[in-house]
């Protein structure tokens, strides 16, 4: 049951995959070309000693992707199965529902985290290439409350999407939009202090949206 469940969930997101991976990866380029043009332009030195004196870290064009890969990802997973109500559907296959549910998240965080690794190793790949390891690590950590608030998209928009009632899709947008507004407070260099008490939120909500009571009624 678990494979056939992983590989619907595959069939659903197939074709948003690639093109997820691939967009991201262009804002990649694009955002380490601009540090390249840096360099051929004032050479490695003067990178460095932006890098060192100002609240620059030359990605910053990425900030928004991950965010937008999660919440289009569960938008492409769940939207349509809601409103040709496949879920009912699949509810009635006898298997323990939140497990069911759990399943589907857990596949779609997998696509997405594949996509952030794939990021993640292109930017240090390069970065480690031309920058210390001190510099190379605060501007990947710069980038990971990016991440992590992707992930907590996903999280909250499947959330958002499985709730049945519209009441209550409201609410739980302006919740949303408020949580995942943490990973985007601070510009600082390197900052990332945010993230053990915003983070903490999401195995809470993505719990409270795994309730009988906040699925779908297939009775």
């Amino acid at each position: 049951m678990k494979k056939a469940i992983f590989y619907k969930e595959w069939i659903k997101t197939r074709r948003y995959f690639p093109i997820a991976l691939t967009v991201s990866v262009i804002f990649i380029i694009y955002a380490l070309l601009g540090v390249q043009r840096v360099i051929n332009f004032r050479g490695v030195a003067h990178l460095w000693e932006i890098l060192l004196s100002r609240d620059v870290v030359f990605i910053e064009t990425l900030t928004y992707i991950p965010l937008l890969a999660g919440l289009l990802l569960a938008i492409v997973q769940f939207v349509p199965e809601m409103q040709q109500k496949r879920l009912k559907l699949t509810l009635h296959l006898p298997y323990p529902q939140n497990r069911m549910l759990m399943l589907m998240l857990i596949a779609g965080l997998s696509e997405l985290i594949v996509i952030y690794l794939i990021d993640y190793l292109i930017l240090y790949v390069y970065l480690q290439n031309i920058l210390a390891p001190e510099l190379t690590d605060r501007i990947l950590l710069t980038s990971l409350p990016w991440y992590i608030g992707g992930i907590t998209a996903y999280s909250l928009t499947s959330w958002i999407c499985l709730e049945p009632t519209w009441k209550r899709k409201i609410l739980n947008f302006f919740i949303s939009c408020g949580i995942i507004r943490i990973f985007f407070l601070s510009n600082l260099y390197g900052s990332c202090f945010f993230l053990p008490v915003s983070h903490s939120y999401c195995p809470g909500y993505l719990s409270h949206a795994l309730k009988p009571e906040n699925k779908t009624d297939h009775h």
